[in-house]
């Protein structure tokens, strides 16, 4: 093992917030509690903000609802999706921890093949807090896991590898799974436990999927938008592969990394599939388009961190996606909105010495906890 971790007991306890978006009653927490107990849960509430959502006893969390993101955001609220997963985003917006874990509320503790459960959250924290190599691929696949290591022929300059900016888990059961797919294989489901963690090469895209994720704030926080979906928009069900195609590229730009595999959760209800094709038609066409974009895209040297990076890709969202359809120019702003929301909530430390250079005055006063 190249770089052991220290064990940690609860790990990152006050480094790291859980975000769960949701529609209905959080029962699922009972199975996570020994695993989530310990840690501060942001809720973000889609849908009717009259409706109650009752979270089991014993959990320390937020609950904001759309009135809340309004209140906060003001005209910017814009940028926050209604009635779709995408609104988790807000979570992100709004935490002051450096480590970010969120889930969806259909998905349960797995066991792994001895019939132990699973930890998920702390195979995350492993993963984040040890080097990513995507610039080399090596065939024992994580080399910083316990019995694995760099293998022969692994060039020794590639071996401190780089900071771990996102940790995308998997799901038994039910896998995720577009609606074409859902509906020629109704009865599918993914038994296959594979006990492996990988860097994603370094100029590969892949689908990021949000129910499962983990990912350091500081690091990627900024490019960790969902985009616009859901009520008023053309498009659904593609929040969290956006993001993940604007998180690579920008990772791969300022040399950080990515890691998939481990951990698996239990992903426990099959959405509809003609309902999906509703919502990803669009999608199924777009990405024939957006993937080249992505693939072919380059950022300037001049883009030095995550904003100027994603500032950078707002312009090109417009300019090679524009034509394809209005809503890229809509999403392109929106992109612009939410990282003058980002700065707005998460100022630049007076010890960087860049508080004064172009984020607008900080927020006067925390998010109000909707319910504790």
């Amino acid at each position: 093992m190249a770089h052991p971790i220290t064990p940690l007991s609860p790990p990152l306890k006050d480094q790291l917030d859980i975000v769960i978006p949701t529609i209905r009653n959080l029962d699922f927490l009972e199975q996570w509690r020994p695993f989530f107990q310990p840690y501060h849960l942001i809720i973000v509430q889609d849908g009717d903000p009259n409706k109650t959502i009752k979270v089991p006893e014993g959990f320390d969390y937020e609950l904001y609802n759309r009135n809340d993101v309004n209140k906060l955001l003001g005209p910017k609220a814009s940028c926050i999706s209604f009635k779709d997963s995408a609104c988790r985003c807000f979570g992100f917006l709004v935490s002051k921890k450096k480590y970010i874990f969120t889930i969806d509320d259909d998905c349960f503790v797995a066991k792994d093949p001895t019939g132990q459960e699973i930890n998920a959250l702390a195979q995350h924290i492993k993963n984040l807090l040890t080097p990513s190599t995507p610039l080399f691929f090596n065939t024992l696949y994580d080399p910083f896991r316990e019995g694995a290591d760099f293998v022969r022929g692994y060039p020794f300059s590639f071996r401190e590898g780089v900071p771990t900016a996102i940790s995308h888990g998997l799901w038994l059961n039910i896998p995720d799974y577009d609606a074409p797919t859902q509906l020629v294989k109704p009865l599918e489901r993914n038994n296959r436990y594979v006990d492996a963690v990988m860097t994603i090469p370094k100029g590969t895209l892949f689908p990021m999927c949000g129910m499962n994720l983990g990912f350091d704030r500081e690091l990627i926080g900024p490019a960790m938008y969902f985009g616009l979906m859901g009520d008023g928009q053309p498009i659904g069900r593609y929040d969290d592969m956006w993001a993940g195609w604007c998180c690579k590229v920008i990772c791969d730009h300022l040399n950080l990394g990515v890691k998939t595999g481990l951990p698996y959760l239990w992903h426990s209800k099959a959405s509809n599939p003609f309902v999906n094709l509703k919502k990803e038609y669009k999608g199924i066409y777009w990405q024939e388009e957006i993937i080249p974009f992505f693939q072919n895209l380059t950022l300037p040297k001049e883009c030095t961190t995550v904003q100027k990076c994603y500032i950078e890709l707002s312009k090109l969202v417009k300019e090679k996606l524009g034509p394809i359809d209005p809503y890229f120019q809509t999403l392109g702003d929106a992109m612009v909105t939410w990282i003058e929301a980002w700065d707005e909530l998460n100022p630049p430390k007076k010890a960087e010495g860049a508080a004064s250079l172009s984020a607008p005055a900080p927020a006067k006063a925390e998010p109000t906890p909707k319910a504790k």
